[in-house]
């Protein structure tokens, strides 16, 4: 099985209440691609300029990503500045320099076109088109967008999202592209355009998905430890796909649910993809079973309460 990400590579210098990162490794492809190669082998698609850090490139590699689809171009790599107040999740944006990502184009090494499973990060729409022209048959294409593509190239965004099976997308932003407010019948509606599998991601307050008829609600990973939530969505989206990749037909969604919102939870813990890199397979499966502790619903409540009220012992 193989799981292709294709998104940004960045270096992010990031305030926080909690401090203060400085050129760090980021991008979706980065978060995505060390989230899901816990469970998976995973192949990147980006650039990067030439000030990138040798040190990123190993540690990607030394998780086992496939970096023959990263670009190395002449010039700077993408920076982001951002600072978060105590509402962590809500990122004000500084200022961006695209630098070589402005003439960034997707191009596939031809063993990459039969990957397995396709996430397709938050990038311009018509690259995302681009990529889905290049891919051979995906089992699973699951797309992310933002807020700026959701004005600014809609009817492209929404080509991409008839094409996809999945999308995974934040409450404002599934309000944005929909026009209603109750995010259930925002994911009915995107359904109605071709997907079947919605996951909205609800920052520090987990995620809601709509697969078919099937509603799932995962709450947030109980964690008083975050610095920076920065590329959180992202490993939500590595763990989800990674996890669906590695188990193969059949795989347990709502497993997939729960490891994306568990990666997650190592991301916010630490500046850059510091909480993300000490991530274990052991580690990871500690946290599983500890949401899935802490989440559980006795459902036999209910029986032992009508059965009372009848006057009957159970």
């Amino acid at each position: 099985m193989t799981c292709l990400v294709v998104g940004s590579v960045a270096l992010d210098t990031v305030d926080t209440p909690f401090g203060r990162a400085v050129d760090a490794l980021g991008g979706t492809a980065v978060y995505f691609s060390l989230a899901a190669s816990l469970f998976t082998d995973v192949q990147l698609v980006g650039v990067v300029g030439e000030d990138f850090p040798r040190e990123a490139v190993d540690m990607l590699r030394n998780r086992g990503v496939d970096l023959a689809g990263l670009q190395v171009r002449r010039g700077n790599t993408f920076r982001w500045v951002g600072e978060y107040g105590y509402d962590m999740n809500v990122a004000r944006t500084l200022d961006t320099r695209l630098n070589v990502f402005e003439t960034f184009r997707p191009e596939l090494p031809e063993s990459f076109r039969r990957a397995d499973r396709v996430f397709l990060g938050n990038i311009d729409p018509e690259l995302q088109l681009a990529v889905l022209e290049q891919v051979a048959s995906p089992a699973l294409t699951a797309v992310d967008t933002m807020n700026y593509w959701i004005d600014g190239k809609r009817d492209q965004l929404l080509e991409v999202v008839r094409r996809v099976g999945a999308v995974l997308i934040n409450e404002a932003e599934i309000r944005q592209l929909t026009g209603h407010y109750n995010v259930l019948d925002a994911a009915r509606s995107v359904q109605d355009l071709g997907p079947e599998c919605i996951v909205i991601k609800r920052g520090e307050y987990g995620s809601m998905m709509l697969n078919g008829d099937e509603i799932c609600v995962v709450p947030g990973f109980p964690t008083a430890d975050v610095r920076d939530t920065t590329g959180a969505g992202d490993s939500f989206a590595g763990g989800f796909i990674g996890y669906l990749d590695a188990h193969g037909p059949g795989a347990d969604l709502r497993a997939a649910l729960v490891f994306g919102t568990v990666l997650a939870s190592f991301t916010v813990e630490d500046f850059s993809v510091g909480g993300l890199a000490r991530a274990t397979v052991d580690s990871v499966g500690e946290r599983y079973h500890e949401l899935a502790d802490v989440t559980r619903i006795e459902a036999g409540v209910i029986q032992r309460m009508e059965s009372e009220s009848k006057g009957v012992q159970v």
